[in-house]
Formats: structure tokens, C-alpha cells, sequence
């Protein structure tokens, strides 16, 4: 896995000089630790965080002295003192404390899982979601929600209605950077993974504003996103909805659940 890419929207510039290059090296290990692979060796951080060996065994050294990660002697793994960042974040930012409430209340109303997530280089965060409410129905959305659907997650921008979303949202010179040599990773036989393909599904995004995205990250899992715009019409995230084709055919997730979103979003444009 190659290093994340930077978010062509939300990284300022910066002089060389200013530029600490240990700390960008030190936080890519850190990153380099996923869903996908909760445990690795210095070779394998190497080649997840684009740096030599001997720099990814420093690094993980240091990592696991200041109580980041923990290790038997070969194998490395995040430990809990990594939830400090999260947790500081989710309690002082702004947004997902505007989105959070709203994402109880469509979960109430609908019966399903809601979440809200902003686009980090080729990925999706997941910054808000709704709980697990009590009850038959709210427990049959969770059951359905998409794997990896938590606080933090990152979910590839290319395969999931949010990431679609926001992808459109970016001007189209910046769409074109972001392409630019981009490999798209199959995850089911349903995922659109020829990039002249998903060009052509941005420019419809584009156009109506909203996104279906059917069993293309997981199987048996579809989700209808929308943006979200701040009272400037800058898009600063996207809220969706996950639930099953067999619980909510497409149809009726669009005609059904759609115009709940869209109203969602146009009263968050006042608090975002």
C-alpha cells in the first residue's frame, strides 16, 4: 500500500524549509496500520509507509518506547493511546458535533444507519455516524451496515456513495489531479474500477447532486449519499445512508430516503 495521498482541498502549502520530514515519516507509520493489516513487521511498514527498512524499524522503535504501539519483539500494533487523537478531535471540532444530532434523528426517523464523512486523499473519513438505537428495526440496520463503518474509518473515495460525493464536489482540474495515474482497486465484481467509467459517474454526480453507489465496496451493502455545503456552497462533507438491496430495493432508497437527506443537509448549511 502505497503512502496516502494528500486531499488536494485541505492541505496548505508549505516551504521546503519548513518541512519536518521525520515527523511526515513517523506519522506515516502510524497510518500504514489498517482493517487491513493490524500487524506489521518493519518490512511490511516499509512498504506501506514508502520509507526504507531501517528508517520503519526506527521509527516503530520510537512509536512503541513513546506508548503508540505495542510489540512482541517482531510484530508491531496500535495500542489505545492512538484513541487520544480521535477522541481529542471528535470533542473539539466543530463538525461533527453539528452533524452528530442530525444523525440521530434521521436514525430515528428512518429506521437505518446514517453516517457523515469527509474525503483525506483517496480515502473517506468517517467523522459522525448514528448509534445503535433500540429496537427490532434499528437493530436490523446495524446489522447491515457496511464493514468498517465506524468512527475514524476510511473507506476508499472511488467505491462508496460518500467518496463519489465528494469527489464531485472537487473543481474538475482538481478531479483531474486527483486520476491523474490513479490504480482503482476492485473490491467486489461490482466496482467500477476503469477510470474513464468513473469519470463518467462524477460528471452524473455532478449533475444531480446526490449519489447511489450499490454493493461496490462490500456485497449485500448499498448507501445514497448527498453533500453537505456550508452557507458559502463549499462542500464540507457528505451524509449518507447504508442499508441493504434486499431491505431497501434502490428504488425505494431513492424515493424513500433521498429527500430526507437533502432536507437534512439544507438545514445543517446554517451549522457547518
Amino acid at each position: 500500500m502505497p503512502a496516502r495521498t494528500p486531499s488536494p482541498t485541505t492541505r496548505p502549502p508549505i516551504a521546503r524549509v519548513d518541512f519536518i520530514e521525520g515527523l511526515a515519516k513517523g506519522l506515516a507509520v502510524l497510518e500504514s496500520f489498517d482493517t487491513e493489516r493490524q500487524r506489521l513487521n518493519a518490512t511490511l511498514t516499509a512498504e506501506r509507509a514508502g520509507i526504507t527498512r531501517a528508517a520503519a524499524r526506527r521509527h516503530l522503535l520510537t512509536l512503541a518506547h513513546l506508548g503508540y504501539l505495542e510489540t512482541d519483539g517482531s510484530h508491531f500494533w496500535l495500542s489505545s493511546k492512538v484513541l487520544g487523537f480521535s477522541g481529542s478531535y471528535l470533542a473539539s471540532a466543530r463538525l461533527p458535533r453539528a452533524l452528530q444530532p442530525t444523525l440521530a434523528r434521521l436514525s430515528l426517523q428512518a429506521r437505518e444507519a446514517f453516517s457523515a464523512a469527509v474525503l483525506d486523499g483517496d480515502e473517506v473519513v468517517i467523522i459522525a455516524r448514528s448509534g445503535g438505537e433500540r429496537g427490532t428495526a434499528a437493530s436490523e440496520s446495524e446489522r447491515v451496515i457496511a464493514y468498517g463503518v465506524h468512527l475514524g474509518a476510511r473507506l476508499p473515495a472511488h467505491a462508496t456513495s460518500t467518496g463519489r460525493v465528494l469527489l464531485a464536489a472537487l473543481a474538475r482540474g482538481q478531479f483531474a489531479a486527483w486520476m491523474k495515474g490513479r490504480v482503482l482497486s476492485r473490491l467486489t465484481p461490482l466496482t467500477i474500477s476503469e477510470p474513464r467509467a468513473l469519470r463518467a459517474v462524477i460528471e452524473q454526480v455532478r449533475g444531480q447532486d446526490w449519489c447511489l453507489a450499490s454493493e461496490e465496496h462490500e456485497l449485500g451493502v448499498h448507501a445514497l449519499a448527498v453533500p453537505v455545503r456550508n452557507t458559502a456552497g463549499h462542500t464540507v462533507a457528505a451524509l449518507n445512508v447504508v442499508s441493504s438491496p434486499q431491505r431497501l430495493p434502490a428504488a425505494v432508497l431513492q424515493r424513500e430516503l433521498l429527500p430526507l437527506l437533502q432536507h437534512a443537509a439544507h438545514e445543517l448549511r446554517a451549522l457547518v
